[in-house]
């Protein structure tokens, strides 16, 4: 099942990320629901199954581990200037921002939200929940990433190339860490210590996202809310498969 859900990962991505080069009326605005969703259960999925696993085994370290993952994601942003998270640089003010420290920002978050994939947890419910919140949040990063390079060197060959690229990175990085981990137990701790400071992060994205998403004053309109309440509650529902 393991390398089915990395085949899985990167086929959604791919697809996801290749509507920006065959659809025309594709827009940041016309996404800003499915960013709302993904950004909460992304944020369902890291505080209902991956903050206890983490927790469970680092202890009350994880507690700075986590914040600083937070922080983190401050610094990466710099590169990325919010790609992650659903903010488009096309035009206007973002004319000047350059494509390569975006596309490696992105590259270093896609590769460490591929490391918790091959970590081992206790509760068997933590993987593939980890799976769908990361796909879905690859999405919009892909369809962002396509829709940039599109636009900047003005060719859908170059986009889809850097497409495929970025998708391949977090599927490769759950690859590296489940199959080096199994083999070396310095790799599998590192992972472990690791897996708090992406949690940290994926904190920071979510909640950027509830309050970036599409809109410009920072509104939460009722479709929104209900996105946003549909990703909660789809979180939730993993607990069902809880096995501790």
């Amino acid at each position: 099942m393991f390398v089915i859900f990395n085949i899985l990962l990167l086929a959604v991505t791919i697809a996801g990320g290749s509507v920006p080069l065959w659809s025309p009326g594709w827009s940041e605005r016309s996404m800003k629901y499915l960013l709302a969703f993904s950004g909460s259960f992304l944020l369902s999925i890291t505080l209902l199954h991956l903050v206890p696993e983490t927790v469970e085994i680092s202890g009350h370290k994880s507690g700075l581990l986590i914040l600083s993952g937070f922080f983190l994601q401050l610094v990466i942003q710099r590169f990325t200037h919010g790609v992650e998270h659903g903010h488009v640089h096309q035009g206007g003010e973002h004319q000047h921002v350059s494509i390569t420290p975006i596309f490696i920002g992105l590259a270093f978050h896609a590769f460490s939200e591929g490391l918790p994939l091959g970590g081992l947890y206790a509760d068997a419910a933590v993987v593939p929940s980890l799976y769908l919140a990361i796909a879905l949040h690859k999405l919009p990063e892909a369809m962002l990433i396509t829709s940039l390079v599109s636009f900047s060197s003005h060719g859908k060959g170059r986009a889809l190339a850097a497409l495929l690229l970025f998708s391949m990175i977090t599927p490769l990085a759950a690859l590296l860490s489940y199959y080096l981990g199994l083999r070396y137990s310095a790799i599998a701790t590192l992972i472990h210590w690791c897996i708090p400071v992406i949690a940290g992060a994926f904190i920071h994205i979510a909640t950027t996202i509830f309050f970036e998403s599409g809109t410009r004053s920072h509104d939460m309109n009722w479709k929104k809310w209900l996105f946003v309440l549909l990703g909660i509650g789809l979180g939730i529902l993993t607990l069902t498969g809880d096995t501790h």
